[in-house]
């Protein structure tokens, strides 16, 4: 595929996530993509997957800890097989009531139509104070709309 088509590709997956389509997102991933979430203590979704079965489990994780409130990708580039997006997300950690958000970069290889690998870089020091319940410092961000979030099953 060229870069344009991979940038389109890239695209189709944040809007099946969007939508709640976790059918149509994990038809985007090879059967053994290489997930990488960074390392975050006490939070049972983070880290390196190996497989689709364990991307879908992660977004099933992903959506029983927390609520998304906002996600908005930005750039988009592509260079050879790999796309890079900018963006931010806010969530509600659901145990504890705390909101939190952060920019983040995802970086993407695709090869032959599917994602092969997936990184994600986020500040994670954010993520760990929301999780922590009664955290002095945390703060909860108002929520800016009012649609109901996805939630991947």
């Amino acid at each position: 595929m060229n870069e344009q088509a991979n940038i389109e590709l890239i695209r189709q997956v944040y809007d099946a996530f969007l939508n709640g389509d976790s059918q149509r997102l994990l038809s985007y991933m090879a059967q053994d993509i290489d997930w990488d979430e960074p390392q975050v203590p006490n939070l049972p979704f983070a880290g390196k997957r190996q497989g689709r079965d364990s991307v879908a489990e992660f977004f099933r994780m992903v959506a029983t800890a927390q609520q998304l409130r906002d996600f908005r990708p930005g750039d988009f580039i592509a260079q050879g097989d790999r796309v890079v997006v900018t963006g931010h997300y806010e969530w509600t950690v659901r145990a504890n009531g705390v909101d939190w958000g952060s920019d983040w970069v995802h970086l993407f290889t695709v090869r032959d139509g599917k994602i092969t690998a997936f990184r994600e870089f986020t500040d994670t020091h954010r993520a760990v104070e929301a999780f922590q319940t009664g955290q002095a410092g945390s703060r909860n961000i108002p929520v800016t709309d009012s649609s109901s979030p996805p939630s991947i099953h």
